[in-house]
């Protein structure tokens, strides 16, 4: 008799199983057929693997190509953030081209600016929950470190030394192709794909009054260029600046500087165009280099600022123009900070009697930005409207075309393309 209501029992635990695994299955399907997305898998999403689409390199230089992808779930200390729309930087770029070194990783999924909404979070997490407006950074921010406690610098000791190719904590990769090949990660974001997972520390949620294509502008370049102006050179009012190349990061140093209210932002570039197009991020005057005759840059620069810039940004990369923001500066207590980068061979040549005279040079990473308290300050000043961000989107593409941003880059034709997903 015991053994036949033990029997029944277990027949309904089965039938019971049976059910459940019928519903997630249909779920499961429904999320591949798009019909829903797995935050409706009431809480349980976290255990899933789901399957998008994304744009992978597989080769240096060659088009992106849209496969279907397995993502996993978070493990502890991650997030699973589904990516609502992306943008294109320079260092993209860079590393796509790279034909050899320790870098060139492929296949890769890149992309680091970007704006999503929490899917899942694995154990541990707990400062973001589904559904927060995210902007994942490749800027770690551990908050719990010497240098994260700091307000010297934006470094993090925990994670910042850390070479690993794919997640930080273990260094394996949560993408795999249809294949089953392992497609890594790009500088902890890897935002080229309808869902990604993020290190935690990687993670900073916004408010969600954030337009999202303005919000992932805050995940490189802008906030490196703002944040240099005001965090790392302190730019007061009425104070002189000076920036070589006008770029994203270079116009985002002059957005930097107007919310600063620098009395003269001096911009520097080939381009004579951009110089209409600083005016609308508070640069008032320009200098092209091809025309300043038989006079050189930083004497022109001193005529204009009596002796030289308070501030100087180089955001080229060269040794060369490096050299000459310093000259720029002026004596007794100018400050160069620079946010290019050259060859990793390439020296860099001082005057040190200038230095003596209390000149100064300053790198900067990411603009001295501390992510999880940094970034939430300058959306709410987008949200105030104090910081200008419009008119760095010069365009806008399906992701479908996401190769037409890497085009109108490399053409020089765009600040910053938003990739949208789903459109």
């Amino acid at each position: 008799m015991e053994s036949k209501k033990a029997l029944a029992t277990t027949r309904k635990v089965i039938r019971c199983r049976g059910f459940i695994y019928l519903f997630f299955c249909i779920l499961v399907k429904k999320s591949l057929l798009h019909e829903i997305t797995p935050p409706c898998f009431f809480g349980f999403s976290s255990f899933f693997m789901i399957y998008q689409a994304a744009a992978i390199g597989r080769k240096p230089g060659v088009p992106l190509s849209i496969e279907e992808i397995e993502v996993d779930p978070p493990k502890a200390w991650e997030v699973r953030i589904k990516i609502l729309c992306t943008s294109l930087c320079h260092s993209d770029i860079t590393f796509w081209k790279l034909t050899a070194g320790p870098a060139a990783i492929f296949p890769r999924i890149f992309g680091h600016e970007a704006a999503g909404v929490v899917e899942s979070v694995g154990e541990y997490v707990e400062e973001v929950r589904e559904g927060d407006l995210v902007v994942p950074v490749f800027q770690e921010n551990c908050g719990e470190c010497r240098d994260c406690k700091s307000t010297k610098s934006n470094t993090c000791t925990k994670f910042g030394i850390n070479y690993r190719v794919d997640m930080p904590r273990d260094g394996t990769s949560r993408f795999r192709d249809m294949n089953g090949e392992i497609v890594h990660n790009f500088l902890r974001v890897s935002s080229f794909t309808e869902y990604t997972v993020v290190d935690i520390t990687h993670v900073v949620k916004i408010t969600s009054e954030m337009p999202h294509d303005k919000a992932c502008l805050l995940g490189c370049g802008v906030s490196t260029g703002v944040g240099a102006a005001f965090k790392v050179a302190g730019v007061e009012e009425g104070s002189t600046v000076a920036i070589f190349g006008l770029g994203t990061v270079g116009l985002a140093v002059a957005e930097g500087a107007r919310l600063c209210k620098a009395s003269k932002i001096i911009g520097v570039d080939l381009n004579p165009e951009k110089f209409e197009l600083g005016k609308k991020f508070g640069v008032t005057d320009f200098i092209n280099p091809a025309e300043c005759g038989e006079q050189t840059i930083r004497q022109v620069i001193k005529e204009m600022t009596d002796g030289g810039a308070d501030y100087c940004f180089e955001c080229i990369g060269l040794a060369s123009a490096m050299e000459d923001a310093f000259s720029s500066s002026r004596e007794g207590w100018g400050k160069t900070v620079i946010l290019g980068v050259d060859r990793i061979d390439q020296a860099l040549s001082l005057n040190c009697y200038e230095i003596l005279r209390g000149k100064s040079v300053s790198g900067s990473l990411f603009g001295g930005i501390k992510p999880k308290t940094d970034i939430p300050l300058l959306a709410q000043k987008y949200v105030d409207k104090e910081l200008h961000l419009d008119d760095f989107i010069t365009h806008q593409v399906n992701f479908q075309d996401i190769n037409k941003a890497f085009e109108l880059l490399l053409e020089g034709k765009s600040l910053r393309c938003i990739i949208w997903m789903d459109q």
